[in-house]
């Protein structure tokens, strides 16, 4: 949020127009800052200046400190306003701007993150970058101020050197992007599947859980990322496969992660990720997206294991963004800060001191030990973030709730860290999805009612004219939608079907997911473009992506939602269009399987034959302990539809193949098990459910 007291006396620039969170925290900068649009991008060809890009977001801790540092300073302001147009761009508001010139950062400088620092031609083209510059040399980084004189000198003395190297940069940048489309189904088989395992196994921390390089113990920094895309393909290779390690991989990261401090042990919810091998010391914003992957990940983890502690995890979790994250509106909020108070962490840290002053001694002496907190502290001025002490394992259960009860209560009392509240569609329906599955499995109403809510709001705010938007804030929805958007969207749209058997929310998703084809389909190659056909970014790039890192590619999801689709439909369209993405990314399936998890857990569907479920009954409730059945079991492959007489096919014709003769036995609830064109017998006694069940999970 905007830091009125920094803003007392100062003049504002050209971003205190804007809605975006983090626009707004530097509208008192005395950088002459603009939004990236079309008077900036004017004002730099006109007066024949470089572009000064400096992408970020609300939450973002380096980016506050850059912003103290230099973009606060009146001298590199001064710098800035006579040799640069500077421009502050939202990462999530315009996530392919930030695609683009993260890749081009990435050639140029060999590493990418944020704050993004690029620095662009007037054309656009990008001659150089990075990210975090400090104010003085520090770590082999040069300091800012310099980097601006040399960079202005640079392009007065040797701009057509620039100029060529910044032609160079996009056009690599181009042909990364260039995915041909790819022959012959034969070349998608399980192999694609075990070999992205293997590498996993290779990755796989056996001491703390969790992927990446391993590092020495006495290592302070390892940062270690939660990777949910991992679990999900880890625990669909264990489905299949039964390979025991795979779900081992799987359940040794979740309750590691469980257990250290980033997840938030008294508020519930995932900090960002950790510093260190241990999941202890995190970096502490917390991201809406980062919540709605690994809620559904100890989801799915507890359906295949039933272990309680892997649902109170998934349960906490979504509580949270129940409790914190959701707006008036329905809409889910984009994150919290790292910082409070100006310091990383603050709101989460604790003392012994601070724990006893509310608990008492004997108390607080418990729940000191319970959480690891010492004297010495395992963060900074001996302060201590809380995780879970393996000797304190035995410690009174109810005596903790309380106390941990207690000891929010307080810290709720502290500055809070800012929340980023604006709304984006895509995140919006990662948390649906979270929500929907959650009602399936646990049952709890406030969850069913929390994706309708969502989805209503999105429906109904950030639609216009059959195309979706991005971005909702203060009253306003903006921006164009992306390919995630409508990706994202659709596959909520689809887990709310299943967990209400409103056939408005499949319909819904049919008719989403054939806009996402009109608008972002690739006629050519195939695929999916992240930007509609028609609106290109002003160089020219094609953008189409299937990395799925933190978040996963609209590419990756979008292939499930047309295998989903299809399956109820009978759509030869739509599964060909599925073999058409994998096909455009096979190449890089088979050379780099761990950047593209996401995309495996769809193509292990296509590998598989669906389950086709059919619930024919009276009226929703009649079905009701029969769905409960279905949600306590992980079945990654199954579409479930509700045959409602004179309801179901009114509504949605394209079910018609898949619900013909599929009634209620006798007017008693009846389950359909559909596989490979073939039916078992009707079932309507829930114990035979159970069994049935039970036999493929």
């Amino acid at each position: 949020m905007l830091d009125t007291d920094r803003a007392v006396g100062r003049t504002p620039n050209a971003l205190i127009h804007e809605k975006s969170p983090y626009l707004l925290q530097h509208a008192y900068n005395p950088v002459h800052w603009y939004p990236w649009g079309e008077e900036a991008l004017r004002r730099a060809k006109e007066e024949d200046k470089p572009i000064f890009l400096s992408i970020g977001y609300a939450t973002c801790h380096w980016c506050h400190v850059m912003a103290r540092e230099s973009f606060e300073n009146p001298q590199t302001a001064a710098l800035l306003n006579e040799h640069f147009v500077s421009i502050k761009v939202d990462r999530e508001e315009r996530p392919e701007l930030d695609a683009l010139y993260m890749k081009a950062v990435q050639l140029i400088a060999g590493t990418g993150g944020w704050p993004l620092s690029v620095f662009l031609t007037p054309a656009l083209k990008p001659f150089y970058g990075g990210t975090y510059f400090p104010p003085e040399p520090r770590h082999g980084l040069p300091a800012f101020t310099e980097l601006l004189e040399t960079l202005s000198r640079f392009w007065h003395e040797r701009r057509t050197q620039l100029e060529a190297n910044a032609e160079q940069v996009i056009q690599l940048v181009r042909t990364m992007y260039e995915q041909p489309r790819r022959a012959g189904a034969e070349e998608l088989t399980e192999d694609l599947l075990a070999n992205a395992y293997e590498q996993l196994v290779l990755q796989f921390d056996a001491t703390h859980g969790g992927f990446g390089a391993k590092v020495p113990a006495w290592s302070a920094k390892a940062p270690k990322f939660p990777l949910p895309c991992f679990s999900a393909f880890l625990l669909r290779y264990y489905h299949r496969t039964r390979e025991p390690s795979a779900l081992k991989m799987v359940t040794k990261t979740l309750n590691a992660m469980a257990r250290g401090g980033i997840f938030d042990q008294l508020g519930g919810g995932f900090h960002r990720y950790a510093t260190d091998q241990l999941w202890l010391v995190p970096h502490f914003e917390k991201m809406l997206y980062d919540n709605a992957l690994l809620a559904r990940a100890y989801t799915e983890a507890y359906q295949v294991t039933g272990e309680g502690f892997l649902a109170e995890i998934a349960n906490r979790t979504l509580d949270w963004v129940l409790r914190e994250m959701t707006d008036r509106t329905g809409g889910f909020y984009s994150a919290l800060d790292a910082d409070s108070e100006g310091r990383e962490g603050a709101f989460y840290l604790w003392s012994p001191a601070e724990i006893t002053a509310v608990l008492g001694d004997a108390d607080g002496d418990v729940l000191a030990r319970y959480f690891g907190v010492t004297s010495e502290g395992n963060f900074e001025g001996g302060t201590s973030v809380l995780s879970r002490a393996a000797s304190a394992a035995n410690a009174d259960a109810a005596m903790i709730r309380r106390a941990m009860q207690q000891l929010l209560a307080a810290r709720n009392q502290r500055v809070r860290p800012a929340t980023d509240d604006k709304i984006l569609t895509s995140w919006n329906g990662l948390m649906i999805s979270a929500f929907a599955l959650g009602y399936q499995v646990f049952r709890d109403s406030r969850y069913r009612a929390a994706a309708i809510e969502a989805s209503t709001f999105i429906l109904e705010q950030l639609r216009s004219d059959g195309q979706v938007l991005h971005r909702y804030r203060d009253g306003e929805a903006s921006i164009p939608g992306t390919l995630s958007d409508y990706a994202f969207f659709t596959v909520a749209l689809l887990d709310l079907y299943e967990a209400t058997f409103d056939s408005s929310w499949l319909r819904e998703a049919f008719v989403l997911n054939e806009r996402m084809i009109e608008l972002f389909w690739d006629t050519t190659s195939g695929g999916l473009f992240e930007t509609t056909v028609h609106e290109r970014n002003e160089l020219g790039v094609a953008i189409k992506e299937a990395y799925d890192g933190p978040i996963p590619s609209g590419n990756s999801v979008a292939a499930q939602n047309f295998l989903r689709l299809a399956a109820l439909s009978e759509d030869a369209d739509l599964r060909g269009r599925a073999e058409d993405i994998f096909r455009v990314f096979h190449e890089s399936l088979e050379a780099t399987p761990l950047e593209h998890a996401q995309m495996l857990c769809a193509l292990e569907f296509y590998l598989s034959p669906p389950v086709e479920i059919v619930l024919a009954a009276g009226s929703a409730a009649a079905v009701e302990p029969f769905a409960a059945e279905l949600g306590r079991h992980f079945l990654p492959t199954k579409v479930t539809v509700f045959s409602e007489p004179g309801v179901t096919l009114n509504e949605l014709p394209a079910l018609a193949p898949l619900l013909a003769d599929k009634v209620a036995i006798q007017e008693r609830p009846t389950v359909y098990l559909c596989e490979n064109y073939t039916c078992k017998a009707p079932i309507t006694d829930l114990n035979e459910l159970k069994s049935v069940l039970s036999s493929r999970t």
